[in-house]
């Protein structure tokens, strides 16, 4: 074992199960003391336990590691802070922290409640923010750390988990955003987009033809946690088994500008088809076959 980690301090977010259990699991492995977070919910969101996160921290103790479990809501701030508070009370500092929780509540949007939206928008995105908020308070002091946020494919859109695409987005801005702010403090900030067998992607309406294990991401975390990385920053990445790929900077595609300085509704008619157009939408190519295999009772490839 390589121990990529050896002496560092990271704090895992839903770390009782799937991809946050094989990340937490991976780390002690490669060295690191962790600080397992589980608020130990239903995929809903429903019936707070904190077993969970005690058991991953039985696995780790039994393979010869150091970890401590963390069973608060990291939705509150208080939550977030205590997360950070118990990694430095308990070992002496915090070298990275890695936010996999999340809970899903599908509904499409014009069906969709307040009680469906805001749980979701505050266990993955406020989630995220609670935690990077506390722990690059302390990393900028201490000069250095790593903050990774996780997001999805379905940042890009979703039928029918219009909440769950718009903190996955939020995520990847409010990374981008650590990124630059953090920067010259020696802290870096990157996401990651898994595509894993979990319990949440067991309710994927496609067949998904690249598909790892939980393993496969926690892999990747490692490495952008590690010594190796520390160039890295700003960046989405996808790993999706055997396949790791990165995802483009926002940018401009194409621009026009008006012939006499200001535009009216008639000339961005004439010019806007042929000059600016369209940037073709991935997802929307996808639900024709989607309709099909649903009217079929199928689920189609994607």
């Amino acid at each position: 074992m390589a121990e990529f980690l050896r002496g560092k301090t990271v704090a895992v977010t839903g770390a009782g199960r799937g991809i946050g259990r094989a990340v937490a699991l991976a780390c002690a492995a490669e060295g690191a003391s962790v600080v397992v977070n589980d608020y130990g919910v239903g995929i809903d969101g429903s019936a707070p336990a904190s077993e969970v996160a005690d058991e991953v921290v039985k696995e780790i103790e039994a393979a010869g590691g150091r970890a401590v479990a963390v069973a608060d809501d990291i939705a509150t701030m208080a939550g977030g802070e205590r997360v950070v508070r118990t990694a430095v009370e308990s070992f002496g500092r915090l070298d990275g922290v890695v936010c996999v929780a999340g809970i899903l509540r599908e509904r499409m949007l014009f069906n969709m409640s307040e009680q469906e939206w805001d749980p979701v928008i505050a266990t993955h995105l406020k989630g995220t923010f609670t935690v990077f908020r506390a722990a690059s308070a302390l990393m900028r002091k201490q000069g250095g750390g790593t903050l990774i946020g996780f997001t999805s494919g379905n940042h890009q859109g979703s039928v029918s988990q219009a909440n769950y695409s718009a903190a996955k987005g939020g995520i990847i801005s409010l990374v981008r955003s650590a990124a630059l702010g953090l920067n010259k403090y020696g802290v870096t900030a990157n996401c990651v987009a898994p595509v894993a067998r979990t319990r949440m992607s067991a309710n994927v309406p496609t067949e998904l033809k690249e598909i790892g294990e939980p393993e496969d991401v926690a892999a990747l975390v490692v490495y952008l946690l590690s010594e190796a990385a520390r160039e890295i920053t700003g960046q989405v990445y996808t790993v999706a088994g055997p396949k790791i790929a990165v995802w483009a900077q926002p940018r401009e595609l194409r621009a026009m500008y008006a012939p006499s300085g200001s535009w009216t509704p008639e000339r961005i008619a004439d010019f806007l088809p042929g000059t600016v157009g369209v940037d073709p939408m991935p997802m929307l190519q996808q639900l024709e076959a989607m309709a099909k295999a649903a009217a079929a009772k199928e689920r189609p490839n994607a």
